[in-house]
C-alpha cells in the first residue's frame, strides 16, 4: 500500500538529486530501453540520443563545464 506521503517522499528525492546523478539516471533509463544501446559496448557508440544524453553526463560529472 502506497500512502500520498510516500509519493511526495519519492518526489522530494528526486527534487534534491543531484544534476549529475539525474543526467546519468537519464541515459540509464535511455540505454535500457533503447534496441541500438542495448548492442554495443561504449555509450560513444550508442544511438545520436544516447551520445547525447552520455554528453550531458559527462558535463555534469566535470562540473558543468564545457
Amino acid at each position: 500500500m502506497t500512502s500520498a506521503r510516500g509519493t511526495k517522499v519519492q518526489a522530494a528525492v528526486r527534487q534534491a538529486e543531484l544534476p549529475m546523478l539525474h543526467a546519468y539516471r537519464l541515459w540509464f533509463e535511455h540505454a535500457r530501453k533503447c534496441d541500438h544501446c542495448k548492442r554495443v559496448r561504449t555509450a560513444q557508440e550508442g544511438c545520436e540520443s544516447g551520445q547525447g544524453l552520455w554528453g550531458a553526463y559527462r558535463q555534469a560529472y566535470d562540473g558543468g563545464v564545457g
